[in-house]
């Protein structure tokens, strides 16, 4: 069974700092850019439950869901995620959009 504390605790980290960030930074782009990552999670997650069917976009919900949209995609893809490895890169995309955010 593979850790995947690391990708849930990045998730974690990065919809809290979401949460608590002020409407004008969400506007300025941190929300576009939790969208971005809860639509790359969202789709890594559905190509490992079902190989070969077009993944299905994760809808805008509006930016003050954003933190909970990647908080849903990063835990459904710790669920099924199979390697370390992948988990790594995972735990690498979220800090990398978290930086991107500035949040």
């Amino acid at each position: 069974m593979v850790d995947t504390t690391p990708l849930t605790r990045a998730v974690d980290h990065f919809a809290d700092r979401l949460r608590a960030a002020p409407q004008s930074r969400l506007q300025r782009g941190a929300a576009a850019e939790a969208l971005g990552l809860a639509r790359e999670l969202a789709r890594r997650a559905q190509a490992l439950e079902e190989p070969g069917v077009e993944p299905r976009e994760m809808p805008d919900a509006g930016m003050f869901a954003a933190a909970d949209q990647i908080t849903v995609a990063g835990h459904d893809l710790a669920v099924v995620i199979p390697s370390a490895s992948d988990v790594d890169d995972a735990v690498r995309v979220v800090e990398e959009a978290q930086k991107r955010a500035g949040v």
